[in-house]
């Protein structure tokens, strides 16, 4: 305690560093104020039956991207989501369409061209998913609408606001990356879930204390025994690297040496991050609430086993298309045969491997190899919720026991801690933790 008491000190003697914590703090309190600024024309108090609407499913995905704007029919109801959309949907044109690698390749003016076609995507996707929101809140809250304002005055309205909070909210991000510490968009997503938190946990606290005859407060340390476990485990394989050595050739310039060093290229064992069970979650959710809105009365066994997210057969499938999405994720976005001829256009080797295609071929076994651990493990943090589940936890607080919340909160801590290891450091005070440095993150963002 007394060593964090004179770190906080050390953090707030930079006054470079205490500007920024400052900074980031008042951003993430403006977004946190405007998750409560309610749509004009709507009333608050009669919205129980859309929030009860995002109690589970994918609007209960939403409304926790969202840190609880989703369901108060906020300014800010649609989040930071459709930014992260687009910035998926241009990760995969990057990797196969060839205009946008081209563009990926030219640096410096081609991340800003790459940059300005995500934002006007993402204009596009919030012209799409606003008004499908604002229609939803009509089917679930008719009565919330003033009675003065026509419905067709509303959409239109409703749909400007609503785009231009999100675009708010991505420059809110944006700022916190510049002037603040950390990834700003990633920090945005982080609260949004944390500020869930506080309640989750005591609606648990007060479930398991009314069942204190029955062990409740035995039931509850165990919880919390556990997610500790849960929490250490992925905080360790999340910054597992598998490190490949390089050597580079000696070569003499004049009366210079240069080369002659081993490097080493560290291979990921989380390389495709949150991804797969992003896309997972969608190939879930989104089809089968369509049937659950359509026909489920009507739909068989199988389906409505598949619309429970507690049951055995939905789990199994959502662990194989983890599985399967983390496969396709890593190939895509890691490619062994670039990574081979940068090595040979540098003069750089693996020892004990020819150059080109059999050092691309050693690459792509070794990312084989250890990305099936990565996602098994990825699958299994997913389907914690459900198991928690089977312990009688609370469906909002089992969600902070796996999933997409657990490995952003664990991964945007980590980057957030070593940027502020780095200030420390490079002004010789002692780092966050006895070790002296956090390892394994370097500019990792939520998605």
């Amino acid at each position: 305690m007394k060593k964090l008491i004179e770190t906080l000190k050390n953090i707030w003697k930079i006054e470079d560093l205490r500007t920024r914590i400052l900074v980031v703090l008042l951003f993430t309190a403006i977004y946190r104020f405007g998750s409560f600024v309610v749509l004009p024309g709507i009333n608050p108090a009669m919205l129980d039956k859309l929030q009860s609407q995002t109690q589970g499913g994918l609007m209960s995905l939403l409304d926790m991207f969202s840190g609880g704007a989703f369901s108060n029919a906020s300014i800010f109801a649609l989040g930071i989501m459709p930014y992260i959309s687009a910035s998926i949907v241009m990760q995969l044109l990057a990797v196969a369409v060839p205009y946008f690698q081209k563009m990926q390749r030219e640096g410096e003016s081609g991340r800003k061209k790459i940059s300005m076609y995500t934002r006007w995507l993402t204009v596009g996707i919030l012209l799409f998913q606003a008004p499908s929101y604002l229609i939803n809140l009509k089917m679930q809250a008719a009565g919330a609408l003033a009675s003065g304002i026509a419905w067709p005055v509303f959409i239109v309205t409703g749909t400007i606001i609503l785009a231009a909070g999100s675009m708010f909210i991505l420059w809110l991000g944006e700022r916190i990356t510049d002037k603040g510490i950390g990834n700003g968009i990633s920090i945005i997503i982080m609260i949004g879930i944390i500020a869930r938190l506080p309640q989750a946990f005591i609606q648990e606290i007060g479930s398991r204390f009314t069942a204190i005859t029955s062990g409740g407060l035995v039931m509850f340390l165990v919880e919390i025994i556990i997610l500790y476990a849960v929490v250490c485990a992925s905080i360790v394989l999340v910054q597992g690297t598998r490190k490949i050595p390089v050597q580079y050739a000696k070569r003499l310039v004049g009366n210079k040496q240069y080369g002659g060093a081993r490097q080493y290229i560290p291979l990921k064992l989380f390389a495709a991050n949150v991804m797969p069970i992003i896309f997972a979650q969608a190939l879930m959710f989104i089809p089968l609430a369509i049937v659950q809105y359509s026909a489920a009365e009507n739909a068989s066994p199988i389906l409505h086993s598949l619309l429970d997210r507690n049951s055995v057969l939905y789990n199994v499938v959502f662990a194989v298309l983890i599985i399967a999405f983390t496969y396709f994720y890593t190939a895509i976005t890691l490619n062994p045969t670039q990574m081979a001829e940068d090595m040979k256009r540098n003069n750089g080797f693996i020892p004990g491997v020819k150059p080109g295609k059999d050092t691309a071929d050693y690459i792509d076994n070794v990312m084989s190899r250890i990305t099936l651990p990565g996602s098994l493990f990825i699958a299994f943090i997913a389907i914690m919720p459900a198991l928690a589940g089977l312990l009688n936890v609370q469906d909002a607080f089992s969600q902070f026991f796996g999933g997409t919340s657990l490995l952003i909160l664990i991964g945007v801590v980590l980057d957030t801690l070593q940027q502020i290891e780095s200030h420390l450091m490079m002004r010789h005070y002692d780092g966050l933790l006895n070790s002296g440095r956090v390892h394994g993150r370097a500019g990792v963002s939520a998605y």
